[in-house]
């Protein structure tokens, strides 16, 4: 079993998308004690902005690349690789600004390509990254999964519709939230880890 786990977090140790993460790794390494674990850090690894240039070398055929084109989509052709390589992905997923950190949609953006993680041949689109498992941890200062503020999350539903859109469809997802608000931030972590620890992955 092969795992991937992207970290998207800025606050390294301290972040609680990366504790969140952590604790389902955990219980993944306990479920298949032989798998193996990739870790892509984005917060210190970041994959370029997109430009024209990689825009251009997503619709040119490989074997009519410039030179340039060919340097430029190699973050891309890596980033799939990694993901059709794996059986499981947990994505850390920390709330900025109602929605996931910029490294973490330049991700998206180099790992969505037509005719490598989704195709249009027959006229609807269709997902290519089939029978993988992804689990998000998603952490929030706030509380965004019922209440005045649900409508401000634009984490989980914008995941679960690119995520689909290429295929990984069994989607999982753990929170971590109201670490800012002071009736529920002592409660936060046990309560979020509680509910890995009763997952049946």
């Amino acid at each position: 079993m092969k795992i991937l786990n992207i970290i998207s977090s800025i606050n390294g140790e301290a972040s609680f998308s990366n504790k969140l993460s952590n604790a389902i790794l955990e219980k993944l390494e306990e479920a298949y004690p032989s798998s193996q674990m990739n870790k892509y850090d984005l917060s210190k690894n970041p994959l370029p902005y997109l430009e024209t240039l990689h825009y251009g070398a997503f619709f040119t055929p490989s074997e009519h690349y410039s030179a340039d084109q060919k340097k430029a989509v190699k973050h891309s052709d890596e980033a799939i690789k990694e993901l059709k390589d794996a059986d499981i992905i947990v994505i850390g997923v920390p709330l900025y600004n109602f929605s996931i950190p910029a490294t973490l949609k330049t991700w998206i953006d180099h790992i969505s390509r037509a005719n490598e993680t989704f195709s249009c041949a027959s006229g609807i689109p269709k997902g290519l990254l089939t029978n993988k498992k992804v689990y998000l941890a998603i952490a929030s200062g706030g509380i965004y999964t019922e209440g005045f503020m649900k409508s401000y999350d634009f984490t989980e539903p914008y995941l679960r519709t690119i995520l689909g859109f290429i295929g990984l469809t069994a989607i999982t997802t753990f929170r971590i939230e109201g670490t800012s608000v002071p009736e529920f931030k002592d409660n936060a972590v046990s309560k979020a880890f509680a509910t890995v620890n009763e997952f049946a992955f």
